[in-house]
Protein backbone atom coordinates (compact mmCIF):
# COMPACT_ATOMS: atom_id res chain seq x y z
CA UNK A 1 0.00 0.00 0.00
CA UNK A 2 3.26 2.92 1.17
CA UNK A 3 4.61 2.08 -2.26
CA UNK A 4 1.38 3.21 -3.98
CA UNK A 5 0.54 5.62 -2.02
CA UNK A 6 4.09 7.16 -2.95
CA UNK A 7 3.73 5.94 -6.36
CA UNK A 8 0.69 8.30 -6.80
CA UNK A 9 1.82 10.48 -4.46
CA UNK A 10 4.67 11.75 -6.70
CA UNK A 11 3.10 12.58 -10.12
CA UNK A 12 0.23 14.29 -8.00
CA UNK A 13 3.03 16.47 -6.07
CA UNK A 14 3.95 17.29 -10.04
CA UNK A 15 1.03 18.18 -11.44
CA UNK A 16 -0.11 20.28 -8.79
CA UNK A 17 3.77 22.36 -8.91
CA UNK A 18 2.88 22.37 -12.62
CA UNK A 19 -0.69 24.02 -12.40
CA UNK A 20 0.72 26.74 -9.31
CA UNK A 21 3.48 27.43 -11.96
CA UNK A 22 0.73 27.82 -14.70
CA UNK A 23 -1.44 29.94 -12.66
CA UNK A 24 1.69 31.90 -12.05
CA UNK A 25 2.48 32.60 -15.63
CA UNK A 26 -1.74 33.62 -16.29
CA UNK A 27 -1.54 35.82 -13.49
CA UNK A 28 1.69 37.58 -13.40
CA UNK A 29 4.12 36.77 -16.25
CA UNK A 30 0.99 37.64 -18.44
CA UNK A 31 0.56 40.90 -16.76
CA UNK A 32 4.54 42.48 -16.93
CA UNK A 33 4.26 41.40 -20.84
CA UNK A 34 1.20 43.25 -21.23
CA UNK A 35 2.27 46.26 -19.51
CA UNK A 36 5.55 46.26 -21.69
CA UNK A 37 3.45 45.90 -24.81
CA UNK A 38 0.60 48.72 -24.06
CA UNK A 39 3.96 50.63 -22.46
CA UNK A 40 5.62 50.15 -26.03
CA UNK A 41 1.81 51.26 -27.63
CA UNK A 42 2.19 54.72 -26.18
CA UNK A 43 5.20 56.06 -26.82
CA UNK A 44 4.85 54.34 -30.48
CA UNK A 45 1.52 56.85 -30.44
CA UNK A 46 3.87 59.39 -29.10
CA UNK A 47 6.44 59.11 -31.47
CA UNK A 48 4.22 59.60 -34.24
CA UNK A 49 2.51 62.55 -33.24
CA UNK A 50 5.45 64.80 -31.92
CA UNK A 51 7.00 63.46 -35.52
CA UNK A 52 3.31 64.24 -37.71
CA UNK A 53 2.62 67.01 -35.40
CA UNK A 54 -1.02 64.94 -34.26
CA UNK A 55 -1.73 61.55 -36.34
CA UNK A 56 -5.31 61.95 -35.79
CA UNK A 57 -7.34 65.28 -37.10
CA UNK A 58 -9.91 67.03 -35.38
CA UNK A 59 -13.39 65.43 -36.08
CA UNK A 60 -14.89 68.68 -37.66
CA UNK A 61 -12.57 68.99 -40.33
CA UNK A 62 -14.71 68.47 -44.03
CA UNK A 63 -12.23 65.78 -45.39
CA UNK A 64 -12.98 62.08 -43.78
CA UNK A 65 -10.22 61.05 -41.37
CA UNK A 66 -8.65 57.81 -42.75
CA UNK A 67 -9.67 54.22 -40.88
CA UNK A 68 -8.19 52.97 -38.38
CA UNK A 69 -5.42 49.76 -39.24
CA UNK A 70 -6.73 46.85 -37.40
CA UNK A 71 -4.81 45.89 -34.46
CA UNK A 72 -3.01 49.61 -34.68
CA UNK A 73 -3.24 52.23 -31.93
CA UNK A 74 -4.65 55.24 -32.56
CA UNK A 75 -5.39 57.41 -28.96
CA UNK A 76 -4.24 57.16 -25.14
CA UNK A 77 -7.23 56.76 -22.97
CA UNK A 78 -7.03 58.11 -19.50
CA UNK A 79 -9.51 57.37 -16.09
CA UNK A 80 -8.30 59.92 -13.34
CA UNK A 81 -10.76 57.33 -10.47
CA UNK A 82 -8.57 54.51 -11.61
CA UNK A 83 -5.42 56.54 -10.68
CA UNK A 84 -3.09 59.54 -11.27
CA UNK A 85 -0.92 57.05 -13.84
CA UNK A 86 -3.68 54.74 -15.16
CA UNK A 87 -3.71 55.33 -18.73
CA UNK A 88 -3.66 52.96 -21.67
CA UNK A 89 -3.26 53.07 -25.60
CA UNK A 90 -6.66 51.91 -27.88
CA UNK A 91 -6.42 50.07 -30.65
CA UNK A 92 -8.75 48.72 -33.53
CA UNK A 93 -10.40 45.69 -32.89
CA UNK A 94 -11.35 43.49 -30.25
CA UNK A 95 -9.76 40.22 -30.86
CA UNK A 96 -7.55 38.31 -28.61
CA UNK A 97 -4.20 39.43 -30.10
CA UNK A 98 -5.18 42.76 -29.20
CA UNK A 99 -6.53 43.10 -26.19
CA UNK A 100 -2.96 41.34 -25.20
CA UNK A 101 -1.16 45.04 -25.86
CA UNK A 102 -3.97 47.29 -24.71
CA UNK A 103 -7.91 48.38 -25.23
CA UNK A 104 -9.68 47.13 -27.99
CA UNK A 105 -12.36 49.73 -30.21
CA UNK A 106 -15.24 47.90 -31.33
CA UNK A 107 -15.07 48.07 -35.26
CA UNK A 108 -17.17 50.08 -36.79
CA UNK A 109 -18.12 51.87 -33.91
CA UNK A 110 -17.89 55.83 -33.69
CA UNK A 111 -14.21 57.63 -33.39
CA UNK A 112 -13.63 59.83 -30.02
CA UNK A 113 -15.89 62.78 -30.21
CA UNK A 114 -18.21 61.80 -33.35
CA UNK A 115 -21.32 61.64 -33.09
CA UNK A 116 -22.50 57.41 -32.55
CA UNK A 117 -20.93 55.28 -29.60
CA UNK A 118 -17.66 55.01 -29.24
CA UNK A 119 -17.27 51.55 -28.00
CA UNK A 120 -14.32 50.12 -26.10
CA UNK A 121 -12.95 46.54 -24.75
CA UNK A 122 -10.54 45.88 -22.13
CA UNK A 123 -9.58 42.59 -19.91
CA UNK A 124 -10.49 42.55 -16.12
CA UNK A 125 -7.78 39.75 -15.80
CA UNK A 126 -4.78 38.82 -17.27
CA UNK A 127 -2.60 40.74 -19.87
CA UNK A 128 -2.18 43.78 -17.09
CA UNK A 129 -5.82 43.65 -15.78
CA UNK A 130 -6.45 47.26 -17.56
CA UNK A 131 -10.23 47.11 -16.73
CA UNK A 132 -9.88 45.79 -13.53
CA UNK A 133 -11.24 48.59 -11.26
CA UNK A 134 -14.02 49.54 -13.34
CA UNK A 135 -16.82 48.59 -10.60
CA UNK A 136 -14.53 51.56 -8.59
CA UNK A 137 -16.42 53.69 -11.83
CA UNK A 138 -19.33 56.16 -11.00
CA UNK A 139 -21.70 58.93 -12.18
CA UNK A 140 -19.62 61.94 -12.85
CA UNK A 141 -16.30 60.44 -13.31
CA UNK A 142 -14.21 61.21 -16.30
CA UNK A 143 -13.30 59.06 -19.19
CA UNK A 144 -10.61 61.19 -21.34
CA UNK A 145 -8.89 59.34 -24.49
CA UNK A 146 -6.91 61.82 -26.57
CA UNK A 147 -5.65 61.09 -29.96
CA UNK A 148 -2.83 63.23 -30.90
CA UNK A 149 -4.78 66.62 -31.86
CA UNK A 150 -7.54 66.22 -29.07
CA UNK A 151 -8.51 65.56 -25.65
CA UNK A 152 -12.27 64.04 -25.33
CA UNK A 153 -13.73 64.50 -21.57
CA UNK A 154 -16.60 62.29 -21.07
CA UNK A 155 -18.39 62.10 -18.35
CA UNK A 156 -20.11 58.60 -17.02
CA UNK A 157 -23.87 58.81 -16.13
CA UNK A 158 -24.66 55.68 -14.59
CA UNK A 159 -23.57 52.88 -12.44
CA UNK A 160 -21.85 50.12 -13.99
CA UNK A 161 -24.42 48.13 -16.15
CA UNK A 162 -24.17 43.79 -16.06
CA UNK A 163 -25.24 41.97 -19.20
CA UNK A 164 -24.85 38.81 -20.86
CA UNK A 165 -22.15 38.68 -23.50
CA UNK A 166 -24.76 38.24 -26.71
CA UNK A 167 -25.99 41.80 -25.74
CA UNK A 168 -25.52 43.15 -29.35
CA UNK A 169 -27.56 46.67 -28.08
CA UNK A 170 -24.37 47.65 -26.13
CA UNK A 171 -22.31 49.04 -28.48
CA UNK A 172 -25.10 50.12 -30.44
CA UNK A 173 -24.87 53.81 -32.10
CA UNK A 174 -27.94 54.76 -29.31
CA UNK A 175 -26.89 52.36 -26.13
CA UNK A 176 -29.79 50.82 -24.69
CA UNK A 177 -29.55 50.86 -21.18
CA UNK A 178 -28.37 53.94 -20.06
CA UNK A 179 -31.75 55.95 -20.64
CA UNK A 180 -30.05 57.47 -23.97
CA UNK A 181 -33.30 57.71 -26.09
CA UNK A 182 -31.55 59.62 -29.31
CA UNK A 183 -28.46 59.93 -31.50
CA UNK A 184 -25.42 61.76 -29.23
CA UNK A 185 -21.39 61.22 -28.87
CA UNK A 186 -21.83 58.23 -26.14
CA UNK A 187 -18.96 55.87 -24.91
CA UNK A 188 -19.13 52.55 -23.96
CA UNK A 189 -17.12 50.52 -21.35
CA UNK A 190 -17.22 47.04 -21.54
CA UNK A 191 -15.49 43.82 -19.56
CA UNK A 192 -15.68 40.29 -18.34
CA UNK A 193 -17.97 39.63 -15.21
CA UNK A 194 -17.31 38.25 -12.86
CA UNK A 195 -13.50 39.20 -12.43
CA UNK A 196 -12.63 35.79 -13.13
CA UNK A 197 -15.28 34.90 -15.42
CA UNK A 198 -17.14 35.24 -18.58
CA UNK A 199 -20.27 34.74 -18.45
CA UNK A 200 -21.54 38.41 -17.65
CA UNK A 201 -20.25 41.64 -19.34
CA UNK A 202 -19.96 44.79 -17.21
CA UNK A 203 -20.56 47.75 -19.06
CA UNK A 204 -19.67 51.86 -18.15
CA UNK A 205 -21.47 54.57 -20.39
CA UNK A 206 -20.67 58.22 -20.59
CA UNK A 207 -21.62 61.03 -22.91
CA UNK A 208 -19.05 63.49 -24.48
CA UNK A 209 -19.01 66.69 -21.69
CA UNK A 210 -16.04 68.64 -23.55
CA UNK A 211 -13.26 68.51 -26.26
CA UNK A 212 -9.99 70.59 -25.90
CA UNK A 213 -6.75 70.83 -28.03
CA UNK A 214 -3.99 68.66 -27.02
CA UNK A 215 -1.51 71.96 -27.50
CA UNK A 216 -3.47 74.00 -24.94
CA UNK A 217 -2.72 71.93 -21.87
CA UNK A 218 -4.23 69.08 -20.09
CA UNK A 219 -7.91 69.38 -19.64
CA UNK A 220 -10.08 70.01 -15.68
CA UNK A 221 -11.11 66.50 -16.62
CA UNK A 222 -7.85 64.98 -15.34
CA UNK A 223 -7.55 67.01 -12.42
CA UNK A 224 -10.77 65.95 -10.92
Amino acid sequence: MRVIIGSLGEPCITAGTLIVLFVGYVLFWTGVRAEGAMDGQIDRLRAEWTRGGGRARPVAEAEPPRAYAPGEPFAIMYIPRLGATWHKPVLEGTGTGTLKKGLGHYAGTARPGETGNFAVAGRRRTYGDPFKDVPRLRPGDAVVPADGTTWYAYRIGKQPYRTVPTDAAVPGPVPRGPGYTGPGRHLTLTTCDPERGHGHRLIVWAHLDATQPVDTGQPDALRR
